[in-house]
């Protein structure tokens, strides 16, 4: 008799279900909800009002219609309106207005209390380390023009604490009444860039700020009472502390090298264990992000969602009643994601975890999906918003990968084989089995029977051991191989990663991983007590930790481990989301149960096949990127050919590097990457670096790494480490570097390029300096285009000496609109139309000076802020008329 018979019911063995609504009615009321979520973010509120409104109506008529499917629209269209109803109700988040008001840069006193305090130590070779505290503002110093007073304000800081005076003891709830710094976080209006205030807003934090460690030490009241989250931060804390203190001490010291714990693998157990990131080795983490395995090493609304179900599986594997399974597997969960520090992403996993298993409970068939639409529709009438974040989705999508797809393929094919060799010695349930099946117990125990006589009755289940063993696997592969492909839209769609490597790393370093947080736990629990208790168990986190990076680090060292990919355009999304909905629904259907197997590899081909970048045929384009203090130009051919000259980053100061290593932000990853791959741009043809400067080469690794252009143009060679590693990368990844000076002419795809500075004389043998910059004259028709980079008075005038400059269409400001630069001979040799500078907001520069603006406009020239503008583009068309493009939708021509 066949499995999916009639009679196959009689067997042993988990049936699929088909994806119905009398089976799933939770499932498809959170579908429809969260249609009305989706519906209020998209649709303006009456047009969609009038749309409800006619689903409705065509509801009560589809009433009478005795078709089944028909007679649900009524139901759906309910839910569909109470969706839309709590979407449009739910309390946007608190922007803090007023608090933002009072960070101007200026230095006032504030008034508070610390709410968390976190120590931060990065293992590079550059030893940076720091301290940052949130506090809770209370009141602020406001200057009037004739007093200065406390006013009440209320709103949360982030702040970094400097100098090199010796910290007091801080403690949450301590008051603290301090002159500060504060500012806004900084914010790039450029498509696809994340925006660290958005991310500090969701921790309740509205502004940053910087205070001396030697007002700090002047201005602490100790005492005060701390809140529970800030004990959970300090629990937090404490025990990402205690694991240093571990790898510092004596006992772990004392053993081999290999076993050894490090500072590295400390920051990473920190991760691991209590979500503290701020150790975590950069290095490191881009292997684990390149090969998938990312969420397995950091606490992430995935992780917790992975533990709950983890422990539930250790409780139902020594047969606790469901009951006692749910609720230790909740109150374990709930501990561990306290010890976290109970981020937002945490909470919602823990949620939707604890709402899972407590559906899958009182649902007497265990209806994995039914119980999956219980937590997805209570987290979305508790936060509709949720359904937009990638924490949510991805969490969701993983659990629909496993339960809605990879468990029906396995137990249509496999996984009864897998079942079947349980409890081999009762030969009574041979009966309980189909057939072949029963063949098959009865075919291991004869083989069994030789190895018996001769090893003893232990080994009588060898064959039987091997096969579960292989068929276990096989199951494991075939879940990895299904979510990595289910996990290719948001992968794309929000890290612009391919994950080539992900069968592989999560194959290996799931089972390590499991062996690895039982020792990683005893480790610390131990070293709590004693360092010497904990050496065992720590030699072998060690060993252990060791070869997991080793293994990491290996497999994501070529190509394959850094594939990155564009932005999907909305139609591919609506294509993969469609077709992973179709393979749960086919998996079920005996006829159709193979299409997922066809569907699935078309779904991840159509998300990573490369389109056509968007640019603008026949015209050169020269866009200006919002990055701040900084400088990033794209630049387009009429053929479509790309070039990106610089690529912004941090302008020196430990604040802005301490806010970089603190939450791993890189310019380059996070705000020029996403919007080339807006553009759907995957390769640059050529990358130029005008000088090494920070605020031009910050972002700079990212984008070889991410784009590998066949070119990098140089100009001066200088020494500074930072280039240094930047050349070193490029002959890694195969990039040609190009010299270039002045008096150099390059053809690029149709386009004159003219090299105008540094001069051949040129040399500097020193640190980097603004007038090393690479000066460049394109020629497009009757259009032109001149690029400064930061180039000073000197440079400037040997242009002009030289005779080099003439007439230009655009000019990108030098040195940001510095008083340096911009001398009025060097505007009369150039009589720009229109003019781009690039800077940024609140700049404590004063850029662009006033005397240069004026010197601008008596000169007729059209001068472009990004600070004021954000992103903007310029196109120029061989006649050598321009077009400008600003972010609000504006546009002029010039002529």
């Amino acid at each position: 008799m066949q499995a999916g018979s009639p009679n196959s019911e009689l067997w042993a063995g988990t049936r699929v279900e088909a994806l119905a609504f009398g089976r799933m009615p939770v499932l498809w009321a959170a579908g429809w909800f969260a249609a009305g979520i989706g519906m209020a973010r998209i649709a303006s509120q009456p047009s969609a009002i009038w749309l409800l409104a006619l689903m409705l109506l065509g509801g009560l008529l589809a009433i009478q219609v005795r078709t089944e499917w028909v007679r649900l629209i009524p139901l759906a269209g309910l839910w569909i309106v109470i969706g839309f109803a709590c979407a449009e109700i739910q309390p946007s988040a608190s922007q803090q207005a007023e608090l933002r008001s009072f960070a101007d840069g200026v230095n006032r006193e504030v008034r508070g209390r610390i709410i968390r305090v976190r120590h931060f130590q990065d293992v590079d070779e550059d030893g940076v380390s720091g301290v940052s505290l949130d506090v809770a503002i209370e009141a602020a110093e406001q200057d009037t023009p004739d007093t200065m007073h406390m006013v009440p304000v209320y709103g949360a800081v982030r702040a970094t604490v400097t100098g090199d005076a010796t910290l007091p003891p801080m403690a949450c709830g301590d008051h603290v009444d301090l002159p500060m710094r504060l500012r806004l976080p900084a914010s790039y209006r450029d498509p696809g860039a994340w925006q660290y205030g958005d991310y500090l807003l969701e921790q309740g934090i509205g502004a940053q700020g910087t205070v001396k460690s030697s007002a700090l030490a002047a201005g602490m009241h100790p005492g005060g009472a701390a809140s529970l989250r800030c004990r959970l931060y300090g629990a937090q804390n404490w025990a990402s502390q205690h694991m240093a203190s571990y790898v510092d001490s004596p006992a772990n010291r004392s053993l081999p090298q290999r076993v050894r714990m490090t500072p590295a693998d400390a920051g990473m157990l920190d991760a691991m264990l209590f979500g503290d990131r701020g150790g975590l080795h950069h290095e490191l983490r881009i292997g684990f992000e390149r090969t998938g395995s990312f969420h397995l090493f950091v606490v992430s609304g995935m992780h917790v969602a992975l533990i709950a179900f983890g422990l539930f599986g250790l409780t139902r594997l020594v047969r606790l009643p469901p009951w006692i399974a749910t609720t230790v597997t909740i109150a374990l969960t709930a501990a561990y994601a306290a010890l976290t520090g109970f981020g937002i992403p945490v909470q919602r996993a823990l949620w939707m975890s604890a709402l899972f298993l407590v559906a899958r409970l009182l649902d007497r068939e265990r209806n994995t999906l039914n119980a999956l639409g219980v937590a997805v529709l209570g987290v979305l009438v508790w936060s509709p918003s949720s359904l937009f974040e990638a924490s949510f989705q991805m969490t969701f999508l993983a659990i629909v990968a496993v339960a809605g797809i990879a468990i029906p393929l396995g137990e249509s094919s496999f996984l009864p084989w897998a079942r079947a060799p349980r409890r081999l010695e009762d030969v009574w349930l041979d009966v309980r089995h189909e057939p072949r099946l029963a063949e098959l117990r009865v075919t291991l125990r004869l083989v069994g029977e030789p190895v018996a006589r001769l090893f003893g009755g232990w080994a009588r289940g060898w064959a039987a051991l091997l096969l579960r063993t292989f068929l276990w696997t096989l199951e494991l592969c075939l879940i990895a191989l299904v979510v990595e492909a289910v996990m290719a839209l948001p992968m794309a769609l929000y890290f612009h990663r391919a994950v080539a490597l992900g069968l592989p790393a999560n194959v290996i370093s799931v089972p390590l991983v499991s062996v690895l947080v039982p020792l990683a736990l005893a480790t610390f629990l131990l070293s709590v007590v004693s360092a010497w208790l904990a050496v065992l168990p720590g030699a072998l986190t060690g060993a252990a930790l060791h070869g997991v990076t080793w293994f990491i680090a290996r497999l994501s060292s070529g190509h394959l481990g850094n594939l990155r990919v564009a932005e999907p355009a909305w139609w591919v999304c609506g294509f993969a989301i469609a077709g992973v909905v179709l393979c749960c629904w086919t998996v079920r259907r005996p006829r159709w149960g193979w299409t997922p197997y066809a569907i699935l590899p078309l779904v991840v081909a159509v998300i990573l096949w490369p389109e056509h970048p968007i640019v603008t045929p026949g015209r050169l384009e020269v866009t200006a990127l919002d990055v701040g203090q900084g400088d990033s130009l794209l630049l387009t051919s009429p053929a479509g050919r790309s070039m990106l000259v610089d690529a912004g980053g941090p302008v020196g100061g430990l604040g802005p590097l301490m806010a970089a290593r603190n939450t791993g932000f890189d310019i380059g990853e996070e705000v020029v990457a996403p919007y080339l791959w807006s553009r759907r741009i995957r390769r640059l043809d050529i990358v130029a670096l005008t000088h090494e400067h920070s605020d031009h080469m910050g972002g700079m690794p990212a984008i070889l790494r991410n784009f590998r252009p066949r070119e990098l143009w140089v100009g001066l060679d200088v020494p500074s480490a930072a280039y240094a590693d930047l050349l070193h990368e490029a002959d890694d990844l195969g990039i040609q570097v190009r010299h270039l000076r002045a008096g150099d002419h390059v053809d690029w795809d149709g386009i004159a390029v003219s090299v105008l500075s540094p001069s051949l004389g040129y040399a500097n043998r020193a640190t980097p300096k603004n007038d090393d910059s690479l000066v460049m004259h394109m020629q497009f028709g009757k259009a032109s285009v001149l690029l400064e980079g930061d180039a000073e008075k000197k440079s400037e005038a040997a242009i002009v000496a030289a005779g080099m400059s003439g007439p230009v269409t655009l000019l990108k400001v030098g040195h940001h609109g510095s008083a340096t630069s911009s001398t009025e001979a060097f505007l009369s040799a150039a009589a720009p139309r229109n003019a781009v500078v690039s800077v940024g907001r609140a700049n404590t520069f004063g850029h662009p000076r006033g005397d240069v603006v004026t010197r601008f406009a008596a000169h007729g020239v059209h001068l472009y802020r990004t600070d004021m503008l954000g992103l903007t583009t310029f196109l120029l068309s061989r006649d050598g008329t321009l077009e400008v493009r600003r972010p609000d939708g504006a546009q002029r021509r010039d002529r």
